[in-house]
């Protein structure tokens, strides 16, 4: 690991918003952070300020030293600035803000005392855990306030006053405008993770309403691995005097990834998609389509050829979303098939290899979805399957990222010897999608009978005891 040094400003990472920043404005634009005096190596979180409670709790967390953003963020916002953090995917970038906002509560405890917005669900969860996991021993309560979850008991965890508010932007809004007692005038800090999805997914009606019944007088963070023209709007409505906080000095992947690109005619994805499987097995795979549909699709046909597939994408109930990321993480099935709700911020250790199935139509979701592998100094891989539509948006992304990628190295004889059975399971699954499709149009029939969690639909028991046998039979 190299030593780190201060981000100069001639390597600004952000050409095109940076002539934005330099419009005069009556804030200031962003000062750089100080260089850290001390060599990374001997850096803990003490040296940072942080508290010794919380010292105790990284440890026990198995956090050992601080990473580069947590040693650039952390001693500027217990400073009580306003800070913009830039740094790649894994980075720890949840620790760079959740550790100063425990550490300022240990000081001034008070009930709702920051909110923390996400733009996906899963991601609201998982930081809710990091704020548990931190807060453990100092009884911190986090409430997580998400669409697709009855707003009856959220009503009711916010009644009760949580220290920590951790949303979507859309609920909060809801909850802001409809429970009665529930409001966020006291709040000290507000912080923004993934701030340009936030932005992006058309959230910034939401995000100016939020803004306008919060207090002025608040702390502000917002992290990101990519900026975007839009965050640095929103950097002018809500940070006071920001300092900017890049460990990235461009759109990076983490040097441990080894990347590679398969190109293919599109019609034989599919058969790759079994041959690279097969090829790579034992490993835990992520694989991100374009659309819920085709998500649904693929998950099912690897499912009829006997992969341990599970889906997770924005058509399924919140409650089988959490319960198929859960699977996953707990290691029972070993292939995510996702869209790119879960291409942000979500930490899944053990993910061994990043499959884009379906290339990324913009290419900063390609940094963010190869991050879901080779996290927190681990290896991994990734495969961009590149079709014959795809080639314009595939020089793209090695343009942002500055690499030529290698083949990834395939025996094409091999492949085409898969083609029959792939055939086969595709006919099974596009049945089943369309069996589901009008299960859905019609009234529903006996509860429970299709309420299984092993994904949107109870493919298990259909193909186990359905069609399969049928066929045997005729």
């Amino acid at each position: 690991m190299t030593t780190f040094t201060g981000v100069p400003r001639a390597a600004d990472p952000f050409p095109e918003p940076a002539n934005d920043m330099a419009a005069p404005e009556e804030h200031d634009s962003p000062s750089e952070a100080p260089q850290p005096a001390v060599e990374e190596e001997t850096k803990t979180f003490k040296d940072l300020g942080v508290t010794d409670v919380l010292c105790e709790a990284c440890d026990q967390l198995g956090w050992t030293k601080p990473t580069k953003i947590q040693i650039e963020a952390i001693p500027l916002a217990l400073q009580g600035r306003d800070i913009i953090g830039l740094a790649e995917t894994g980075s720890g970038k949840t620790g760079a803000f959740a550790l100063p906002i425990l550490n300022a509560l240990l000081e001034t405890p008070q009930r709702l005392f920051a909110l923390v917005l996400t733009p996906t669900r899963e991601l609201a969860f998982q930081i809710s855990e990091q704020f548990e996991a931190l807060g453990s021993s100092i009884g911190v309560q986090s409430a997580v306030i998400v669409g697709g979850i009855d707003s009856m008991s959220q009503s009711l965890a916010l009644a009760k006053k949580p220290h920590i508010v951790i949303a979507t932007p859309g609920r909060l809004i809801d909850h802001l405008e409809n429970t009665k007692g529930f409001n966020l005038r006291a709040l000290k800090y507000l912080v923004m993770d993934e701030a340009d999805r936030i932005l992006n997914m058309d959230f910034e009606t939401e995000v100016d309403k939020i803004l306008k019944v919060i207090p002025r007088d608040r702390k502000t963070l917002l992290f990101s691995a990519t900026m975007t023209k839009k965050v640095q709007k929103l950097q002018r409505a809500a940070l006071k005097n920001p300092v900017k906080c890049a460990v990235s000095s461009k759109y990076q992947t983490v040097e441990k990834l080894q990347q590679y690109y398969l190109f293919i005619p599109s019609k034989f994805k599919d058969t790759y998609l079994v041959y690279i499987l097969n090829e790579l097995a034992g490993n835990s795979f992520m694989i991100f389509c374009s659309t819920c549909n085709n998500t649904q699709r693929t998950a099912l046909l690897l499912r009829n050829l006997g992969f341990t597939a599970i889906p997770l994408h924005g058509q399924m109930s919140q409650s089988k979303r959490l319960g198929s990321l859960n699977k996953f993480k707990a290691k029972a099935r070993s292939i995510l098939l996702a869209t790119d709700v879960a291409s942000r911020g979500l930490d899944i250790p053990h993910v061994d290899v990043v499959v884009n199935f379906d290339i990324p139509t913009h290419s900063k979701d390609y940094i963010h979805r190869v991050g879901r592998t080779a996290r927190a100094g681990r290896s991994g891989k990734s495969i961009t399957f590149v079709t014959q539509y795809d080639v314009e948006l595939f020089q793209r992304i090695e343009q942002l990222i500055g690499k030529k990628l290698p083949v990834f190295p395939t025996q094409d004889d091999e492949v085409m010897m898969l083609t029959e059975r792939v055939t086969e399971a595709q006919r099974f699954a596009r049945m089943e999608l369309r069996e589901h499709g009008e299960k859905k149009k019609r009234p529903r029939e006996a509860p429970g009978d299709n309420d299984d969690t092993e994904g949107a639909i109870g493919v298990r028991n259909k193909v186990a005891g359905g069609k399969m046998k049928k066929r045997k039979g005729r």
